[in-house]
């Protein structure tokens, strides 16, 4: 196991992590491949703090390559709301050009 995903584990299960600590560790989990870990971990993330623009990009993009295409639709559309709220214009395009890029 990776040291950074050891310790992102650590801190998580710890109770005390941040949103981001919480987001590092599913891009981890992502970035080794284990998709189902990662999209726990940003489920879990949405829950505890919705308005965390960044997770809703990533877990939509890797539900897109998992050709998980309605799941990935409700996060770019629960992103969209957040990234309004939060006045995000930057994130509002990159949501937006991933929904464009669909199927339909």
């Amino acid at each position: 196991m990776n040291k950074r995903l050891e310790m992102l584990e650590k801190l998580v299960n710890l109770g005390t992590a941040d949103a981001f600590a919480e987001y590092a560790l599913g891009m981890e989990y992502k970035k080794v491949g284990r998709h189902a870990d990662a999209i726990s971990r940003f489920n879990a993330l949405r829950e505890r703090d919705p308005s965390y623009v960044p997770v809703h990009l990533m877990a939509a993009q890797l539900l897109v390559e998992l050709g998980r295409y309605e799941e990935a639709r409700a996060w770019l559309e629960h992103g969209l709301s957040a990234a309004t709220t939060k006045g995000d214009s930057k994130a509002l395009g990159e949501l937006r050009e991933l929904l464009a890029e669909l199927p339909a």
